[in-house]
């Protein structure tokens, strides 16, 4: 490291260069991972916080599951019997707009993720205000998502396509969405008039439907027998995830832009320590004849190397989360601790990468060349 440090004291503005330009990569790499962070907890956090392990799917359902899922009663009846199964409760999930047609901004339009549960089941959240669920009320309990627009337990809101009128009877404190829009609890029925459409009566073959099962299963259960008898297929949660609207989509486009992100940061620091390797070549054919082995150069030189990352990426990392931090609450961003770290070891460890490329330099250096052996 003596020979590292003389020359960071040395080629201070050339190293400071060099590192301004890796806090600006880390800048990047933080706010790109809070960004992908927040996006996906606005379209699945809503799933995510389900009481569950796995939701069955009609088999049929492939893609988009919740849109087009159906299972029937006798579905979540054999799944409930089925051993290895701790809980199985049915769960409707559809999208709805209506408006305020009582309260404050009457008239005003608001989106909906309509969850649909019973009422007694460990879907059924908790209210930190107002009341629970019950069947049949056509009550639904909001989450802190809608209360930010203005919804308050007591507010009447009018569906849009099935005219059902929704009494806001609770709210939980919990910020979660799906599909990038705030979500709201309800028994089944109330959601089945918001899935189908239809005012009034519903039809009988209607009352029996959901849009999966929600299952909590012991620690490998064995289920294959109960898919094969409803034809469902369940998946874990975590799979169910890509079933949210555009999840998939915004995911690979985020996992692509840091890659290219990380890409980007091997190149441009193998490109400087090449240009630094070749204007440092007589001082290290000097330190060759002076009997330095190479194993020891190239150690010097790689542990440069790491000291300009780690600090150039500490800084753009703090920078990235104080500009992070402003943006909470002003855009689909979020900070995940997991992320941030996995954003700053890929961006080392990629610069690494392309400086050994570059400083293998040092192995064909010809300790003569200090002796004049070129004239």
């Amino acid at each position: 490291m003596f020979l590292a440090l003389r020359d960071l004291r040395f080629a201070r503005g050339r190293f400071a260069l060099m590192g301004a330009v890796v806090a600006l990569i880390a800048v990047l790499g933080v706010l790109l991972s809070g960004l992908a962070s927040g996006l996906a907890d606005a379209g699945i956090s809503g799933l995510r916080a389900l009481p569950v392990t796995h939701l069955a799917f009609d088999e049929k359902a492939t893609s988009e599951q919740f849109s087009r899922s159906t299972v029937e009663e006798e579905d979540w009846r054999a799944w409930s019997e089925a051993p290895g199964v701790k809980r199985a409760d049915p769960f409707g999930n559809t999208l709805a707009n209506a408006r305020v047609t009582l309260g404050a901004e009457e008239g005003e339009q608001v989106n909906l993720a309509v969850f649909g549960m019973a009422p007694d089941s460990a879907l059924a959240p908790e209210p930190t205000e107002g009341e629970g669920l019950e069947d049949g009320s056509a009550g639904i309990v909001i989450t802190r998502e809608i209360a930010d627009l203005g919804v308050e337990v007591g507010d009447i809101l009018t569906a849009d396509k099935s005219e059902v009128r929704l009494k806001v009877v609770g709210e939980v404190d919990d910020t979660v969405s799906y599909g990038h829009i705030g979500v709201v609890y309800t028994d089944l029925d109330t959601w089945r008039h918001l899935r189908y459409g239809l005012p009034g009566e519903l039809p009988e073959a209607a009352r029996r439907q959901a849009t999966a099962v929600a299952l909590t299963l012991e620690d490998g259960a064995d289920v294959s027998a109960v898919e094969r008898a409803t034809a469902t297929r369940a998946d874990t949660k975590d799979a169910a995830f890509g079933a949210s609207p555009g999840y998939t989509a915004e995911s690979s486009t985020m996992a692509l832009i840091k890659g290219f992100l990380y890409a980007i940061s091997a190149l441009v620091v193998g490109a400087f320590f090449t240009v630094w390797t070749v204007q440092r070549k007589p001082e290290i054919a000097l330190l060759k004849a002076l009997g330095a082995p190479t194993g020891y150069v190239l150690r010097d030189a790689l542990a440069q190397v790491v000291a300009v990352l780690v600090g150039a990426t500490a800084v753009g990392t703090a920078v990235g989360l104080a500009l992070g931090s402003a943006m909470i609450g002003k855009a689909p961003f979020s900070l995940s601790a997991p992320a941030i770290a996995t954003s700053s070891g890929l961006l080392v460890g990629f610069g690494v990468v392309g400086a050994v490329v570059a400083v293998r330099r040092i192995t064909a250096v010809d300790p003569l060349t200090a002796l004049g052996a070129t004239r």
